[in-house]
């Protein structure tokens, strides 16, 4: 960082799934992109590590499936559901609409996010690890670049037609552009990596019961990525205890606990949320928010992978006109991505507070569970507009919904 300033089309903050993909599409477009972030990777990250068939259709547009498969990426086939009361549903991608492919996959973050960050390189961005994003910078009332921090504590001004927070959870970005609302139902999740979890199959896992739930998918080489998940005033226990707080709220599922305790934890338990955060504000004048800067429910609908990934795709659809003209990128500029957002995400939206209400009572979202598993193609069909690949047309609609209930 020798220069006193340094001026790009896109500058990105966070090379995560959405930044690293966003960066890599729109540096294949023939833009000088910068990515920021501050860690050094490969890293590791708490997080599902599940994904839809969809996101692996993009991840094969980023060229990284066949480096992923390579390193044990594991093949899933679906999702497996167990209500509060005991109730089972089991939705699989190959049955659901007309998915990219009859698996998704499951892989650690710290592999996952290492590759995209590699094509990102190779696409041409300039990358700048253990670098951190501290202010906005503006010029002519919009956004204009950002002021970093690197790890010798040396601060640099970074100028950018367009800045993209993809800076996760806790985005700098984000809290610039504007308010952060939180919504009542907090929850956080404690993600392990365990070995030898018995008797795991080829889909994912989601065991719910009347104050959280536990997930838990293959992530290949024998691994198992095991996540409880609980709301955030329990989660204050976790404090100085991590471990032993993960093993005593395991146990109160004792049909998990059993399985888990047969095998090795081989990675500290990470935690992250709380969640339930949403952006004010996903674009400004200059500025735009993609994967969980601009918005992330709950992990259990466990498409954030594939939100981050498809994210970047509208982004990179989005932002092409402006970036070709000269001039600032205006707020008018960016109306389209907001737009394609709202489109494309509706249905997860929508289908994210279906299950937080329904959550809030017990009984009845065992009867969902129970009704889903119990007509045909319904437990598909929801796996499928949860994965991206069903229109929100075949679930959200009076027929349907009457269905999961009556």
């Amino acid at each position: 960082m020798s220069r006193s300033h340094d001026r790009y089309d896109v500058l990105v903050a966070g090379a995560g799934p959405a930044g690293s993909a966003t960066a890599t599409l729109l540096a294949r477009a023939g833009y000088s992109v910068l990515v920021v972030d501050r860690a050094s990777f490969p890293r590791d990250k708490a997080c599902s590590e599940y994904m839809s068939p969809e996101a692996v259709r993009i991840l094969a547009r980023l060229g990284v499936v066949e480096v992923l498969e390579q390193a044990g990426a594991f093949p899933l086939e679906g999702m497996k559901v167990t209500g509060p009361r005991g109730s089972t549903a089991h939705g699989k991608f190959a049955l659901a609409g007309d998915p990219y492919r009859p698996t998704g996959l499951s892989i650690s973050r710290r592999v996952l996010d290492s590759e995209l960050l590699t094509a990102a390189r190779r696409a041409g961005a300039v990358v700048l690890e253990r670098t951190r994003v501290e202010e906005l910078l503006y010029d002519r009332g919009g956004v204009a670049g950002a002021v970093v921090c690197d790890e010798s504590s040396r601060r640099k001004s970074l100028w950018a037609r367009l800045t993209v927070g993809a800076d996760g959870l806790r985005s700098v970005v984000a809290r610039r552009l504007g308010h952060r609302s939180h919504g009542s139902s907090r929850r956080m999740a404690f993600v392990a990596h365990v070995a030898g979890v018995a008797d795991m199959g080829p889909s994912a896992e989601l065991h719910f019961r009347d104050n959280g739930y536990i997930g838990l998918n293959q992530i290949g080489n024998g691994q198992t990525n095991v996540a409880l998940v609980v709301p955030t005033e329990r989660a204050g226990a976790a404090g100085g205890r991590m471990r032993r707080f993960f093993s005593e709220t395991l146990a109160e599922f004792p049909e998990i606990n059993a399985r888990v305790e047969a095998g090795e934890v081989v990675r500290p338990i990470l935690a992250t949320g709380p969640f339930a955060v949403r952006s004010s504000h996903v674009i400004a004048p200059g500025a735009l928010l993609v994967g969980d800067a601009a918005d992330f429910f709950d992990p259990a609908t466990g498409d954030g992978i594939y939100s981050a990934l498809r994210g970047a795709e509208l982004v990179a659809a989005a932002v092409a006109p402006a970036l070709s003209q000269a001039g600032p990128v205006t707020r008018e500029c960016l109306m389209e991505y907001a737009r394609m957002r709202r489109q494309v995400f509706a249905g997860k939206w929508v289908l994210e507070r279906m299950m937080d209400q329904a959550l809030r009572f017990p009984r009845l979202f065992d009867r969902a569970v129970s009704r889903i598993g119990r007509r045909e193609g319904m437990a598909h069909t929801i796996i499928g507009l949860a994965g991206g690949f069903v229109p929100r047309r075949e679930v959200m609609n009076p027929v349907f919904l009457a269905r999961m209930m009556v």
